[in-house]
């Protein structure tokens, strides 16, 4: 059993973006929080299982620092 990190990121127009920091390689989108989530899912095994197939290493999470950062102009 594998655990990441996924960053879900709402769209203006909307759904969601999903980013995986451990794995850059993956970006994904679900129109809806739940389909995001699924997209990741599905993502992360494939990316998993040809790593393992290709005898790669298998990243560690990597958990993100989100801040808010004030800016005056």
């Amino acid at each position: 059993m594998y655990n990441y990190s996924v960053v879900f990121e709402p769209v203006t127009e909307g759904g969601y973006n999903v980013i995986v920091p451990a794995i850059p390689e993956i970006c994904t989108y679900g129109e809806t929080l739940e389909e995001a989530k699924t997209m990741a899912e599905d993502a992360i095994k494939c990316f998993l299982e040809s790593a393992l197939q290709a005898k790669e290493p298998i990243p560690e999470d990597r958990e993100p620092s989100i801040k808010k950062i004030a800016i005056s102009i």
